[in-house]
């Protein structure tokens, strides 16, 4: 889960560590490109070009001309989202690729990557329909075959962990916390295209103050705040478990009815990256767990997912694109691979134990992948 609110050094960090991450963006101006819709980022502004624009596969050409990090959004009118785009630096652009059908919709910019965001109502028009070939929807089913299951595995998963916490009993909790995370973080963009469902069950510590008025913080991260750092298990510890449950029974219940399409699973494979970025490179997702590199290993498998059944197609209209992903998700795997001793597991390295020069590694690592992924949705719909 990313942040809902950056830190001031997080904001900083971004800017500089990050930039590379947003795979399109780069220094210069951002002019839309032929059928493009231009979104110019301000810190108390979202532009867009035209407020209306056809059905079908549309591109936003994005620029940033704030002073902050800034993330754009494409809103279904209930605040589902139908794709994004994060960490995109202040003057620098990013472009970004979806599949929309006919009807309103709302273009938000977050500077600061927080809050509700500056939002431009807009209207996709006309019956025009993105074109799919047989080898696009075989795809799409496939991923949807896959996200169900994650999300179905992860229940029973999660109460291992909650029955631990039930329990009191607080080393059994530690040893299922990490395993217990695996399937939603492969699928995290499935699963925050909801709204309401991420908030509830992955926020950090750091987005509290942006939750709704007379909402607890609870979830994953305030129980592994409750095991590792206070060292207890209570009264309120034990109902935040029984939430847990109760939630994610709610995601596995919608996982069916989330919004699909090639290019949202080639975006979903960049935000992962993202997740990656501002998360588990930098350490502050599991600050008290020190299990990042599970979450960091799971990010990518879900990512290479949506890759691997996206790839038939973009091997045509990019081959050399495909190429050079082959290369970094394996020289990614191979690194991460590094961190286990044994590749049948999911146990880790404690990211507490990871100097500073590895971390770098990863992140230079990470970046190498990102910067190619970004180009995967565009190269699906050629």
């Amino acid at each position: 889960m990313r942040p809902v609110r950056l830190s001031a050094l997080t904001a900083v960090a971004a800017v500089t560590a990050l930039t590379a991450v947003t795979g399109c963006a780069e220094k210069g101006d951002a002019k839309g490109g032929h059928g493009a819709v231009s979104v110019t980022a301000k810190d108390d502004a979202c532009e867009v070009s035209t407020k209306e624009f056809p059905a079908g596969h549309v591109q936003l050409d994005i620029e940033n001309k704030g002073s902050k990090v800034t993330e754009v959004y494409i809103l279904f009118p209930d605040d589902r989202i139908v794709t994004e785009r994060e960490n995109i630096g202040p003057g620098t652009k990013a472009s970004l690729t979806a599949e929309v059908k006919a009807g309103e919709y709302a273009i938000a910019c977050k500077p600061g990557m927080k809050g509700e965001g500056i939002r431009q109502q807009v209207k996709a028009t006309g019956g025009t329909v993105a074109k799919r070939s047989p080898e696009m929807d075989k795809a799409v089913a496939a991923y949807r075959t896959y996200v169900q299951q994650q999300a179905d595995e992860t229940l029973p998963k999660t109460k291992v962990f909650t029955d631990a916490v039930r329990a009191g009993d607080i080393e059994a909790a530690k040893k299922a916390y990490a395993d217990s995370r695996i399937g939603w973080e492969r699928t995290e963009p499935v699963a925050e295209s909801f709204g309401d469902i991420d908030p509830k069950v992955d926020l950090r510590e750091d987005g509290v103050a942006d939750l709704e008025p007379g909402q607890k913080w609870g979830g994953w991260h305030r129980l592994e705040k409750a095991l590792w750092q206070d060292k207890k298990i209570g009264a309120e510890e034990k109902a935040f478990a029984d939430t847990l449950d109760k939630d994610l029974a709610d995601w596995v219940k919608r996982v069916g009815t989330a919004e699909i399409t090639p290019t949202s699973m080639a975006n979903g494979a960049k935000e992962l990256l993202d997740e990656v970025a501002t998360g588990k490179v930098t350490g502050e997702e599991e600050r008290y767990s020190h299990t990042d590199l599970v979450d960091f290993k799971a990010n990518v498998e879900g990512a290479q997912k949506s890759y691997e059944l996206l790839k038939p197609v973009a091997s045509k209209n990019d081959a050399k694109l495909v190429a050079e992903l082959d290369k970094q998700f394996a020289a990614m795997n191979t690194l991460l691979d590094k961190y286990r001793a044994d590749k049948g597991t999911y146990v880790f390295t404690s990211y507490d134990k990871v100097t500073a020069a590895q971390r770098k590694e990863l992140s230079d690592a990470v970046n190498a992948l990102a910067e190619p992924l970004s180009k995967l949705a565009a190269a699906v719909v050629k």
